[in-house]
């Protein structure tokens, strides 16, 4: 299947500004490189990068600042990956990924775990693996957590790139190999994530070995999450609820359940959020196809937005309380 189509003033663009980017990043100085003063607690809506060679010959991006994972850094791993492919074919000014000269591991810092977005377990459980079967090979480590408002997380991306990126089919779930009901608090009472579980388990009636609590004592500031998984033969699904000032512990859970309780009743393999995020490195790949518990208004811009920038087609069905199939190419 062909690759997306780019017009030439387009691809002269995109080649300038990745350029102007490489310039910045090779500006580092050596008294920056070999400062030994600890790194200051990042700013908000700042980022910094850093071009310094790590033991092992990678060298390092550093984003700080804003919230930089859920969709944000989904979108920007997944399409990275197509665009720097779509780049060495359309400027002598990139080198391929597969040579291994663009950053092959990246440090991102900030919001891991916020309510505006998919967390960092739905990107190394429930993404990621679908990227990977598409040919590239990421791997996604959290070092720290960090929960909105605070934020002060960290965790690191493995990136090993692919000639090109192939469709996947996700048409069927499969039989369910597994489920678990986490229950996170960052430097608050545990006494939450158990009234959370107990809340959760009320609604699922799962066995007792599905609840596990995590306390978190490393946090930059306090955070609650809870989160449900549900892994089938074909793909994980993480389904959240995050806590918030005011907000009783059973409503945060309720939440998380009512999602899972509807990716169960349909029977599609795909939930809401991993529509929105699978559009974009199918469309780079030119094809795939996926059924999903329904297209949001998110996913439904998503798609028209796509549909102005790649030259691939993008059907859709709605089958009501049954969900929507989505095909690209």
């Amino acid at each position: 299947v062909s690759q997306p189509k780019v017009p030439l003033e387009e691809r002269a663009a995109a080649a300038e500004r990745i350029e102007l980017l490489r310039e910045v990043v090779e500006k580092v100085s050596p008294a920056e490189e070999d400062a030994s003063e600890p790194e200051p607690t990042p700013e908000p809506r700042q980022a910094e990068f850093s071009d310094r060679a790590l033991d092992d010959g990678h060298r390092k991006l550093v984003v700080t600042g804003a919230t930089l994972v859920g969709l944000g850094a989904a979108v920007a791993i997944g399409g990275g990956v197509g665009f720097g492919i779509a780049a060495r074919r359309s400027s002598d000014k990139i080198q391929d990924l597969s040579d291994g000269q663009n950053p092959s591991r990246l440090t991102l810092e900030g919001g891991t775990h916020n309510p505006f977005a998919p967390p960092f377990d739905f990107l190394a459980k429930t993404f990621l693996p679908l990227v990977n079967r598409m040919g590239p090979r990421v791997e996604a480590t959290l070092e720290r957590a960090g929960f909105y408002p605070a934020g002060g997380g960290r965790f690191t991306v493995e990136v090993t790139p692919a000639a090109k990126l192939n469709g996947i089919e996700l048409l069927e779930r499969g039989e369910i190999m597994r489920r678990s009901v986490r229950g996170v608090v960052s430097n608050l009472p545990r006494g939450i994530a158990e009234r959370e579980l107990k809340a959760v388990r009320k609604k699922l009636s799962w066995p007792d070995e599905c609840f596990e609590v995590t306390e978190l004592r490393d946090g930059h500031g306090p955070g609650n999450v809870v989160m449900v998984e549900i892994e089938s033969e074909q793909v994980c699904e993480v389904f959240t609820g995050f806590g918030e000032v005011n907000r009783p512990a059973e409503a945060v859970a309720n939440h998380a359940t009512q999602q899972a309780q509807r990716y169960l009743r349909c029977g599609a393999p795909v939930g809401e959020y991993l529509a929105d995020q699978l559009l974009l490195p199918l469309a780079l790949a030119g094809s795939g196809a996926f059924n999903t518990v329904g297209l949001s208004r998110h996913t439904r811009t998503h798609i028209d937005l796509i549909g102005r920038f790649c030259d691939v087609s993008i059907q859709t069905d709605d089958h009501g309380r049954d969900g929507a199939t989505v095909r690209l190419g």
